[in-house]
């Protein structure tokens, strides 16, 4: 599909804390659905590592203790899907009103598009991607709490292991997409802040996700950083979604909305312990 020229604005936030990463997300999107921002594609990381919950996953999936003892937080997303632990990856967020055209029409439409923006980066970083395609939108597998081991639609592979995982919520008139690239690191750190039955269980849980799931250094063979990463990411979009990205920063106002959703909702157990 052939697009017309659009600015978007562009973001890149090195590191932050999990809840003030939720709440920047959710504070661009109201600013967008309102017509205060133009369409923004975000690039972060997350200090410390934060293990972030789906929207309608249990809290009781979490094993607080070894959180607390690695010196990870915890967060749950406005999106859907199973756990994630963020760490040492690139997140990509996608904030646009649902008039654009490159996230206009169904939630599968609108991954589809986006998609081969992300499979382009992974291309200029020297990786032959694959789209995941299935026949429904978000196997979450409830009897597993962990988001990377099974891919999703349109959610991004290399030889047949999830390496990009992707959610999408749609509020009012504006969409948000975002999603993980690992980078580099061992996958399977997620298990052990988890609940399991025992310790057989949460074994064969994590080589389940070693078999399904990989990073970027292990399929390019590199480290790749952050910021190449990132780069990879924004030329990605350039090309495939013909767009101009003007590099910027958040408004004073959504800083201000950022402040207030953090301490009342994503920083606070209504929220994050709900379910």
């Amino acid at each position: 599909m052939q697009y017309q020229k659009t600015t978007w604005r562009v973001i890149e936030h090195p590191e932050g804390q999990g809840a003030w990463n939720m709440a920047v997300d959710e504070a661009i999107l109201e600013s967008i659905y309102s017509g205060k921002s133009l369409p923004t594609l975000r690039l972060y990381a997350w200090n410390p590592p934060c293990l972030s919950l789906g929207y309608a996953q249990p809290f009781t999936d979490v094993d607080v203790s070894t959180l607390n003892k690695n010196g990870w937080t915890l967060v749950r997303r406005p999106t859907g899907g199973r756990a994630i632990l963020h760490t040492d990856e690139l997140t990509y967020a996608v904030i646009a009103p649902e008039t654009e055209p490159r996230v206009t029409g169904g939630v599968i439409e609108s991954y589809l598009r986006l998609s081969q923006a992300l499979l382009e980066a992974l291309r200029l970083l020297d990786l032959s991607p694959q789209s995941q395609e299935k026949s429904g939108l978000n196997h979450e597998n409830r009897g597993n709490p962990v988001c990377f081991e099974i891919p999703s639609n349109y959610e991004i592979t290399v030889r047949g292991k999830k390496l990009i995982g992707s959610a999408q919520a749609r509020r009012k008139k504006g969409v948000l997409q975002h999603g993980s690239l690992p980078l580099y690191g061992d996958l399977a750190r997620i298990v052990d802040a988890l609940k399991f039955k025992d310790q057989d269980q949460r074994n064969k849980a994590k080589l389940r996700l070693l078999d399904h799931a990989t990073t970027l250094e292990v399929e390019s063979g590199n480290h790749v950083n952050w910021q190449q990463a990132s780069d990879a990411v924004k030329q990605g979009f350039r090309s495939i979604l013909n767009l101009d990205l003007q590099p910027g920063e958040l408004t004073e106002e959504e800083i201000n909305r950022a402040q207030s959703l953090t301490q009342e909702k994503y920083a606070h157990p209504s929220w994050t312990e709900r379910i």
